[in-house]
């Protein structure tokens, strides 16, 4: 077993032409300040705890040499007005509006930073481009594949410098376990995995259509999405596990380590064809997206598999891993995420450690740092994760959500009978059955949805074969004026 410090990291990355290091924020001397701005700020007091994302981006923002927020952008006056005390707090100035707009008519700012809901992206992205900002999108990239790709088409068209936040792009821990399979160290990679274990609590029913808080602009917080009756307890946070807003667990925290999954695989275009497996069980709430799920993506020679687990019970491990990756080899399997990876040996015995001191902050910091540094270069390849690589790992989320959505309750034997002959998803979907069982959940009596598979043509961009017609009609959709996402040539 061997522990690979930090700076035996760096030197040897350096030495092998791998130009990645965390900042040292100390002694940076940026050449000029960026200008910025913070579009959508997120709950303060949502229940679960959650949320807030762009209120976290603020003080990592604050971190990052050379890099000024100059505006807060929120739909809510409360969590506005609330963030704008903290910088008068802090005696720091800084400009306040409800309607991003704004701060696309303020030629002063340089770059947005975006942490809207997710359908929000798209639009705010192509509007940032347009008025010659630089974009720090979170992730998911985008909210469906289409808008993806108008939001790449964007970047490059108006040459502007666009980053989405898979801030594990920028983790010393990620970036040498990825050189390690590169190197050979395990042999060849059979199968990737992406874990989130999560627990999560159901979000409750509404009777009736519930009142948006009266500090919201509804209208513009819905923007490009239908304007709905809002059919939940709380407006922030929980339009993730609704198909108008959100793209559910697997779009949220999956879109982190599917991405590392692909980097790991050197994929750089979606999967041909994907397949999902799942539903929202024992919740009994008004969400409606899968809160448990396994989705492949039939990369070859090794696929990618994605589980997501939200239930408290039972959560279990997988290959020593609970939430991160697993890359299985033919040497052998390396798992873990930012905080610490290890490979070990066919036979379970550790081979090696690789360890790093940095808070989970830290890497954000430093992702953010890298955004801030290829803005001032205006080379997106110094980018960690730019706006192809983002659009790609979305794109997957958002494949195995339309095999989801276009599938049908399936008795389990006959799911099983199904994946019969691919021995890694056979595998995932049991563990996921008695992940379930440990819930309570008994699958004869309440199926799981099983997704057809669905095909990508990556030349054509476009789904083909069976269902591809079903499958592009939750590809794009029906926008409200004035908030239509354009096409982008």
């Amino acid at each position: 077993m061997k522990s690979i410090a930090r700076r035996q990291f760096l030197k040897g990355s350096l030495a092998g032409g791998l130009a990645f290091a965390l900042p040292d924020l100390a002694t940076a001397s940026p050449n000029a300040e960026i200008r910025m701005a913070v579009i959508g700020l997120g709950g303060i007091a949502t229940v679960g705890g959650v949320g807030g994302r762009g209120r976290q981006l603020i003080s990592r923002i604050r971190t990052v040499p050379g890099v000024r927020i100059v505006a807060l952008c929120d739909v809510d006056q409360a969590i506005l007005d609330h963030e704008v005390q903290q910088f008068k707090d802090r005696h720091e100035d800084v400009a306040a509006c409800r309607d991003l707009r704004k701060v696309f008519d303020d030629k002063s700012i340089d770059a947005v930073a975006i942490a809207t809901p997710n359908h929000w992206h798209a639009l705010a992205t192509i509007w940032a481009c347009q008025a010659g900002k630089d974009v720090y999108v979170e992730k998911p990239f985008s909210y469906n594949i289409w808008e993806g790709r108008q939001m790449v088409a964007a970047a490059r068209k108006y040459g502007r410098v666009v980053q989405v936040g898979t801030q594990r792009r920028s983790s010393p821990v990620l970036w040498q376990a990825v050189e390690c399979l590169r190197g050979g160290q395990l042999g060849a990679i059979r199968c990737a995995h992406a874990l989130i274990y999560r627990a999560r609590d159901g979000i409750g029913k509404v009777a009736a259509p519930t009142v948006p808080p009266l500090t919201v602009d509804y209208d513009l917080w819905c923007g490009p999405a239908p304007k709905l009756p809002l059919m939940r307890k709380q407006l922030h946070y929980d339009w993730h596990w609704f198909w108008s807003t959100g793209n559910g667990e697997i779009g949220n925290n999956g879109a982190h380590l599917i991405d590392v999954c692909r980097w790991a695989l050197g994929q750089n275009k979606p999967a041909p064809r994907a397949l999902s497996i799942g539903g929202r069980f024992a919740f009994n709430d008004d969400g409606e997206t899968a809160n448990t799920q396994v989705a492949v993506f039939d990369y070859q020679p090794a696929p990618l598999i994605c589980e997501i687990r939200n239930l408290r019970a039972s959560l279990g491990k997988f290959r020593n891993s609970g939430s991160g990756i697993v890359i299985e080899c033919e040497g052998g399997y390396l798992a873990g995420d930012t905080s610490g990876v290890t490979l070990f040996d066919n036979k379970g015995r550790k081979i090696k450690e690789i360890r790093d001191s940095h808070k989970p902050q830290e890497v954000e910091t430093a992702h953010m740092a890298n955004f801030a540094a290829a803005a001032r270069s205006r080379n997106i390849g110094d980018l960690h994760a730019e706006a192809l690589q983002g659009h790609v790992s979305s794109a997957l989320s958002h494949m195995a959500n339309v095999s989801y959505r276009l599938g049908k309750r399936t008795d389990p034997e006959a799911i099983l009978a199904s994946i019969h002959g691919n021995g890694e998803l056979s595998d995932a979907f049991q563990r996921c059955r008695e992940h379930l069982r440990g819930n309570g959940i008994d699958l004869t009596a309440t199926p799981a949805v099983l997704g057809p598979w669905v095909s990508w043509d990556c030349d054509q961009e476009r789904f083909v074969g069976p269902f591809s017609q079903q499958a592009v009609a939750l590809s794009k959709r029906e926008y409200r004026a004035p908030f239509v996402v354009p096409t982008v040539i």
